[in-house]
Formats: C-alpha cells, structure tokens, sequence
C-alpha cells in the first residue's frame, strides 16, 4: 500500500537528516584545506549554472526578473565564496599567546535549511555554502511553490561538493514539502540548527522548536530622502532597488519619506524613471489588491511587475511603467500603503523638518520593520549620525540601493540572505548572517597568575560548639533540679538556667 504524500514527505526528510548524520560524522575528519576546496568547487559550479537557475526560479514561481535573480545567484556564490574563503574553521582558529587562550571551531552538527520563494536558487546556495565551510551537513525544505528550482540548485551544489570529496548526503532535501514536514524537520532530535528564511509564522516556528536558530523578522524599510542630497542620484538608485527583482528583496525601500524643500523635484524624477502616481480613485483600487484583508499582505502581488499588479487593480498605466507610487500620510496596518510590500510599489510620505522625518521613519519602522534595515540619501553627515544613533534597525544603508546593499552587493557589509534584526526584531544577531555564525568555539584556557586562597574562619566552628555546649547545659540543669528534689517557688528552673549559661558564655568570649 502507497503512502499518502504527508507520510511520505515525513519519511524523506527523516531519510535526508538520517544520511547527512552519517555524512557529516565523516566530514568532522576533514582538513581545513580539504573544507576549502570543496567550497571552492560548490561556489565555482553554482556561479557557472547562475542564469539557468535564475530563468528556471522566474519560470516556476512567475515571480522576479531572470537578469537580477542571475545578479543573486551570483552574488550567493562568487561573492559569498569570496567572504568566507579565508575564514579559519576547522581547528585551531585562534591563539592568544599574551593571555595563553587557544580557541577551537567545532561544528553544530545537521543544520535545517528553510527556503522562501522569493529567493529560492540564490538562498539554497549561500546556505550551502556557509554550512559546508563551518564542517556542517544541511537538510533542506524548500518553498511548494518552488521545489523545482531549489532542488536543482542544491544538484548542482550536492554533485560538485560530491566531486570534490565531500561525503555523500552531505547536502540534503525535500522534495515533497508540508509546513507538517518543515516542522517535523526543525524539531528532528538530530537536527541541531535552524537557518530560517520565509513568513512570519514559519519564523516563529523555528524559534519555538526547541533548538537554535537564526530567524529574521520582516522589512518594512522606509527611505528618508534629506534635502542635501543629490536628488537625482537618489532617486535613480530608489526606483533601481525598488523594482530590482520586482521587489523581492526584504531589504528593498517600502515608503519613500521626502524633504518638503526637494519634493517637486523628487517627484519629477520619480516619473523620469519610470514611476507612475495614482490618483484617488487610483489609489483606493490599489490599496484592495495589496491588502484584501487590512493588515495582511496579498501573496498574490508579491515579485509581480508594476503591470501586472496594475491590471489587477483594473488600473491603466503607461508603457515602460517600472513603479507604481501614492502620496500617503497614514500609517497603520489598515493602511496597505504603510505595510511591507515585496512589489514594486511606494507610499510617498512628505516631511516637513527633520524631526518630522525621524517620526514617520519610525512609525514606519514600529509597524512591521523594527530591528531590519534603513535607508539614507543626504550630504549631511550628522544627520546620518542621528539615524544611526536613534533609529532600531540593525542597517543604515546611506547613498545606495537599499535592497542589495543590505545584503553586502553595493556595500562593504558581508554577502548574506539572511539578515539578522537583533533585539529589535526579536533576533539572536544583528549580524548578516555568514559561516562563523554556524561554528562553535571552544577555549583551552592555561592558568597566568597566581590566587592565594586563605583557611577557612573558625568564627562558624566555635558558634556550633558554643550552641552544642548550651544543649548540654540544658540536660545537666534538669538533671540537678531533679535531685535536688527542689520544690515549686523556692529557686525557678529558668533563672538556674540563665546563670550557668551566662557563666558559660562569659569563659568562651574571654578564651
């Protein structure tokens, strides 16, 4: 009898974790210069196959744009590689021989891999790749929605990793996945961290499966555009994040916050570059496409183009229309202008004074965004001091593109898809998430001085004799008031008692 596809997605994942443990008990004996040149090979197969996974991702999911998911994959294994190719993991990894502490890298074990379908190749690779540098074996649960692609980017991975000398299993998948199964696979007794990419809900199933885990929170970035800035620079690198991968990017602007003094000119260049302004009626057409349910982002929109999402909306627009914006002034989950959009489509807010400014970021940020990511566009060197002081985002990208510099492309951060928000977000790291996330150190720590431990006080011993002795007087009153035969009223038992230990109490003081 056939099992069902629940029973039989459960049956594969524990298949997978059960031959990764064995692959990666084999892979704990390997060199640091076998380690590296398996990652070599892994990042040089996946940059060769970036465009074919690129189409093959567009073609499944119908979401993005095939030349920037290429951008992604490359960036997920050349420039990853590149991040990570000197980092010591395997040993010793540093010593300290002032203080005479060594420090050793051990691995977490079977990592957990969850893949969104935002970035299904991209992300399945830079997971790959981190967890084999820090000596880990990774199982995957990739998106149902884009099985395909993700399976075959972890091929290309598994066969070079494979060809190279890694012990096969190393890398392994699902390919019939459930969120049952994705669950089941988090809290599998052999699975020892979670890397957790996708909504809300899957995130925090991860952080209550009992394990560790890096999760991120969502990214409602807003952009502040100050007036010092070159205005048409600015918003040419906005509307090129924006619709980069039709907004697929977590770190990609969500709200566009303008200095009053430069907004007509911000507003002409918006439309120089392809964004398009909706009127009321517009507008209001929009806002029940992208939220249908008032808080809730409509699935449907996301990595959709600009004229897609219009026909939608039964909106027409002109050809070439690469964003759609809308002035807005509100913010609240009932505002779908103000919530996370991962589409090409901007709430235009207008600040009045920099404090104005700080406000509405804010805001924007409390709503869904705290703890992620910030852009900046000015001159102002204070004021990116001020943001960067006051603002609860754990990225303040100023003067770039917001969406793939926060993941390091356009900025000297490190190369990640996973984007930690800190105890802003509820995260365990601010950091972008690499291999020396994924390692354990331990610490051969040598003695350097000397600790002079002096005795014990003798204070405590001579109370306890003192209150023994006190015990022993209590019984010998007794026994002398007993035989003396005294009667009742002629000398009263207590006020024997008192004097002796008085008597008593007086010789042990003055010893």
């Amino acid at each position: 009898m056939d099992l069902d596809y629940d029973l039989k997605s459960i049956q594969e994942m524990r298949e997978a974790v059960r031959r990764s443990k064995e692959a990666q008990s084999k892979f704990l004996e390997f060199s640091q210069e076998q380690v590296d040149r398996i990652v070599k090979y892994v990042a040089d197969s996946a940059y060769r196959e970036s465009e074919s996974l690129a189409r093959l991702a567009v073609e499944e999911t119908r979401m993005g744009i095939t030349e920037h998911k290429k951008i992604k994959n490359e960036l997920c294994s050349r420039d990853v590689y590149q991040s990570i190719k000197d980092e010591k993991t395997v040993g010793i990894i540093r010593e300290d021989h002032e203080k005479k502490v060594m420090e050793i890298a051990y691995p977490f074990g079977v990592i957990a891999g969850i893949i969104p379908t935002t970035n299904p190749t991209s992300t399945a690779i830079f997971k790959t790749l981190i967890s084999l540098k820090s000596r880990n074996a990774i199982v995957f649960s990739p998106h149902p929605s884009a099985v395909k692609c993700t399976v075959e980017a972890l091929k290309i991975c598994s066969k070079a990793a494979a060809e190279a000398g890694a012990p096969e299993g190393l890398i392994g998948w699902i390919t019939k996945p459930t969120m049952e199964t994705t669950v089941e696979l988090m809290k599998h007794k052999d699975v020892h961290l979670i890397l957790a990419t996708g909504g809300g809900g899957l995130v925090r199933a991860a952080y209550s499966s009992g394990k560790p885990a890096y999760g991120v929170g969502p990214g409602n970035v807003p952009v502040y555009v100050e007036k010092t800035t070159d205005v048409k620079q600015a918003v040419k690198m906005i509307v090129d994040s924006k619709t980069f991968d039709n907004g697929t990017i977590c770190a990609s602007e969500q709200a566009i916050v303008v200095d009053q003094n430069i907004k007509t000119m911000a507003i002409r260049e918006l439309k120089n570059n392809g964004a398009y302004f909706l009127n009321e009626i517009e507008k209001t057409r929009l806002e029940s496409v992208i939220s249908p349910i008032k808080g809730r982002l409509n699935p449907a929109i996301v990595g959709r183009s600009a004229k897609t999402i219009a026909e939608m909306a039964g909106i027409n627009i002109p050809d070439g229309t690469r964003l759609l914006i809308a002035e807005e002034h509100r913010i609240g989950k009932d505002v779908p202008l103000s919530i996370e959009k991962l589409a090409p489509i901007l709430g235009l807010y207008t600040a009045n004074s920099l404090e104005e400014a700080k406000k509405t970021c804010m805001e924007l940020l409390n709503l869904g965004g705290r703890g992620h990511s910030l852009s900046l566009h000015t001159k102002d060197e204070r004021v990116v001091l001020t943001f960067g002081i006051e603002m609860p985002v754990s990225r303040i990208l100023v003067n770039t593109l917001s969406s793939i510099g926060a993941a390091g492309a356009t900025t000297g951060l490190t190369p990640s898809m996973t984007l930690g928000c800190g105890s802003y977000g509820g995260n365990i790291t601010s950091d972008n998430i690499t291999a020396r996330h994924l390692i354990n150190i331990k610490r051969v720590a040598y003695g350097v001085r000397n600790v002079s431990i002096p005795n014990s006080s003798q204070h405590g011993d001579d109370r306890a004799v003192k209150y023994s002795n006190f015990d022993r007087v209590e019984t010998i009153i007794e026994q002398v008031l007993r035989g003396v035969e005294m009667k009742s009223g002629t000398i009263h038992p207590d006020l024997v008692s008192n004097l002796v230990k008085n008597v008593i109490e007086q010789y042990q003081n003055n010893k």
